[in-house]
């Protein structure tokens, strides 16, 4: 009978995915600060949601950064107004910088998060939902159109 025998990943990370993470959140960071810094409505080279140029619907991703703009500012009721989804997306992009964080400075590996299906499809849903919703022209519905 032949024996598996498992090799214990490593616990740090290697300099290359130290170099990897500092830089994701030196780009982050950027990023934000751009975002922070540009009126996204004034500003001309933020990108236009493809979706929306094409079709003029909007998908549940429109008005994120102009959501951000404002949020940075202090202004959680326009940040909610231009995307009511605002909050999950500061949750999923803040769990993805500090673990990168982690990474960059104490040498951490990424966490491996196990998230099941039904979380998955539940998200799939939310979005494709939130996307359809946010585009009928009906009151209510039209306040969460961005």
């Amino acid at each position: 009978m032949q024996e598996i025998i498992l090799q214990p990943q490593s616990l740090n990370a290697s300099t290359l995915e130290r170099g990897l993470a500092a830089a994701g959140v030196a780009a982050m960071t950027a990023g934000a600060g751009f975002v922070w810094y540009f009126e996204p409505t004034k500003a001309g080279f933020f990108p236009v949601c493809p979706m929306f140029a094409f079709t003029g619907f909007a998908c549940s991703g429109c008005g994120l950064t102009r959501g951000f703009h404002a949020l940075f500012h202090g202004d959680i009721a326009a940040a909610m107004g231009f995307n009511a989804l605002i909050p999950l997306f500061v949750v999923l992009f803040g769990l993805f910088f500090f673990a990168m964080i982690n990474v960059a400075l104490r040498g951490k590996p990424f966490p491996r998060w196990s998230v099941s299906l039904p979380v998955i499809w539940g998200m799939f849903f939310l979005l494709i939902g939130f996307g359809i919703v946010r585009n009928i022209p009906a009151y209510p519905f039209t306040l969460l159109f961005p």
